[in-house]
């Protein structure tokens, strides 16, 4: 652990964090903490957010059983963001899908020229 203070206040409260998968560096998801569910996830090391919809702390996987094992967590330059890999048990999506972006728009592979 580090002595690096996250700029919570930048933000009403919140930053964002990207999740991304230990071993692929797939992106699962991108969530938002508050100071409470990010003491919650340094200590039982299982990642905890905030809800902005239902206003309300989050435990991943409490009631899906998909829960999310912290790995590792980064800070950005700007102590306001956070990149978090994780071992992801099930989906992270609550559609069901292991990633929440899977809605392809554009891809120069796949795009005819």
């Amino acid at each position: 652990m580090t002595d690096i203070q996250l700029d919570f206040a930048k933000q009403d409260g919140l930053i964002p964090v990207i999740v991304t998968d230990y071993q692929t560096g797939q992106v699962l998801m991108l969530a938002y903490m508050n100071e409470e569910s990010y003491q919650l996830t340094l200590e039982t090391k299982q990642m905890h957010y905030w809800s902005r919809s239902r206003q309300e702390l989050w435990h991943k996987g409490a009631t899906s059983g998909h829960y999310q094992y912290v790995k590792s967590i980064t800070a950005d330059c700007d102590c306001d963001t956070l990149l978090i890999a994780v071992e992801q048990v099930g989906a992270a999506c609550h559609t069901g899908a292991y990633s929440c972006f899977f809605n392809e728009i554009y891809s120069e592979e796949n795009s005819q020229q």
